[in-house]
């Protein structure tokens, strides 16, 4: 993670970021290609969510429901709802899950990509 990430995060209250050698870099980015965030940039549990993506360093594709009317479609017809913020994660089997709450996909990005390095939630994340 570069010095403007490092302000970056200690701009938006994080005392530090997430430290990986460049190969779980590299496994961490391969995890997260399958990985697709639904949300609106005003969403208060959106900017939850995209805060946490932030702070763990996951390069997650982020669909922007305003901005692209095909995303809010793929939403509700592959989803089932038109909620955000919404996490699409696609299984190594193909399977595809959708889910939705903010405590929830907070939860899960934690579990799944938080390291040694990476922070303790702050009073904003929670």
């Amino acid at each position: 993670m570069g010095m403007l990430s490092d302000l970056l995060a200690r701009a938006l209250g994080f005392s530090s970021v997430v430290q990986r050698s460049p190969e779980e870099q590299r496994r961490v980015d391969a995890e997260t290609a399958r990985l697709a965030l639904y949300h609106f940039t005003s969403c208060p549990y959106c900017i939850k969510v995209r805060r946490v993506i932030g702070r763990l360093d996951l390069c997650i594709e982020l669909r922007d429901i305003r901005k692209e009317r095909g995303w809010a479609d793929e939403l509700v017809q592959k989803g089932g709802k038109g909620q955000v913020p919404c996490l699409r994660i696609e299984e190594p089997d193909g399977k595809v899950r959708w889910l939705y709450e903010s405590d929830d996909i907070v939860r899960y990005l934690e579990r799944r990509f938080r390291t040694l390095g990476a922070l303790q939630p702050t009073a904003e994340d929670v």
